[in-house]
């Protein structure tokens, strides 16, 4: 579903009830059909349940897009390091197949994020633990630090990428939740809407009212 549609269902639904809840004369009429104001509260209920709903999907979704906004940028810092130290090692590593091996150097970088991380976390740990591998980059000036510190980007990344997750699982689920309230609001609304098209049958100014259009007859 689109939010507009959403946003244009909702609006509907809100005027038609709080018109019905605050005319008298509408509400008269309904009430000889069972829609009386508790009735009339049952369905403005609903409404206040979709309409809360609606409200915390949009903003779980802005949680989302911030998340991923935020791994973007992580993910654009730390493999810029990562990229660089790989082809500084490459060289500095060229002929020491065991060191390469040990970096995962030959190949290409994997594209999905968990191979990504996997390879990544694999390069600055295998370096880090080794003063070999740390004396020939350090020639090239790959210093412990600078490994450090693209080390603590790739961790970054994972936190980030766990935050992504979590965020989009909960849009998914806010949106669920939106959905199923706005179908037993839809529902009620249906049955309201046909009731009153009966109840006001020979006014069609307070059927209009309620948002309410009476098609005109052939």
């Amino acid at each position: 579903m689109k939010n507009n549609t959403i946003d244009a269902k909702l609006l509907s639904a809100q005027v038609a009830l709080e018109n019905a809840l605050h005319n008298e004369t509408i509400k008269t009429s309904l009430g000889e059909y069972g829609y009386d104001e508790p009735k009339l509260n049952e369905g403005l209920t609903l409404f206040n349940d979709a309409y809360t709903k609606h409200l915390d999907q949009k903003k779980e979704y802005g949680d989302q897009y911030a998340a991923t906004d935020a791994l973007d940028t992580a993910m654009d810092h730390a493999n810029a390091l990562y990229i660089r130290h790989v082809k500084i090692a490459r060289i500095a590593l060229r002929t020491d197949r065991g060191a390469s091996a040990t970096l995962e150097l030959d190949g290409r970088r994997k594209q999905t994020y968990s191979g990504w991380l996997k390879q990544a976390r694999l390069f600055y740990a295998n370096a880090l633990a080794s003063t070999q591998i740390l004396s020939a980059l350090a020639h090239f000036g790959i210093t412990t630090e600078k490994l450090e510190e693209g080390q603590a980007a790739v961790a970054q990344v994972e936190t980030s990428l766990v935050q992504q997750l979590r965020e989009k699982g909960e849009a998914q689920n806010a949106t669920e939740a939106r959905d199923e309230a706005l179908d037993a609001l839809m529902d009620w609304v249906a049955d309201f809407i046909a009731i009153a098209r009966i109840a006001l049958e020979h006014k069609p100014q307070l059927l209009e009212n309620l948002g309410i259009i009476q098609p005109s007859e052939a």
